[in-house]
């Protein structure tokens, strides 16, 4: 399935992924020969998985360099039409764990997230706009993490518990809890149609 057709096939739980679907749709319309490179230097498209342990009681995070705070794993996806590809092979990468595999193949968040003027590599890199696909992804917490210097300093489990504005800027706890919630009804009906 193409990349535009898994994104359509999206179905929004609120008026935020509703909105954000439909500004993405056009901007793919609209900019179709770099909507999926750093080419397009205003928005492009990335991929993310939030790796959760199978009890889905913990969550996988980096500690990342240029925001310096706590967040999930992802990536650009550089002309990569298999979004769910990049989210893995980004979270292996950036925390060192080997077998990881999706809760379930389809898209379970979209949303449009804003990254700040930063510089990268000795490079500035204008602020811009993340047309974020993400995927929950599940892992053990006996696998082995691996720091990955030149994109965060630490890797760590942290409890469900935690993804509140004690820790969090108030974005990412809406983002983080959307997710957190998304992944236990998706793997409640995954077990309730076996």
């Amino acid at each position: 399935m193409d990349y535009k057709k898994q994104i359509i096939k999206f179905n929004p739980n609120n008026e935020q992924e509703g909105q954000d679907k439909k500004i993405i749709l056009d901007y793919i319309e609209e900019f179709p020969q770099n909507i999926l490179s750093r080419e397009n230097k205003f928005a492009h498209i990335t991929s993310s998985g939030f790796i959760m342990n199978k009890a889905m009681d913990k969550v996988l995070m980096v500690h990342h360099n240029i925001r310096n705070t706590w967040a999930w794993t992802g990536g650009h996806v550089d002309g990569d039409t298999d979004f769910l590809h990049v989210a893995v092979k980004e979270a292996k990468e950036e925390t060192g764990i080997n077998a990881v595999t999706a809760l379930t193949k389809n898209i379970v968040s979209i949303d449009i997230l804003p990254v700040y003027g930063h510089v990268r590599r000795n490079k500035y890199v204008s602020a811009h706009l993340h047309l974020s696909i993400a995927y929950i992804l599940i892992a053990s917490e006996k696998e082995v993490l691996i720091v990955k210097e030149d994109e965060n300093s630490d890797v760590s489990w942290f409890s469900v518990d935690r993804f509140t504005e004690d820790f969090f800027d108030v974005r990412d706890v809406y983002l983080y809890n959307k997710l957190i919630n998304r992944a236990k009804q998706t793997n409640n009906n995954n077990n309730n149609s076996d």
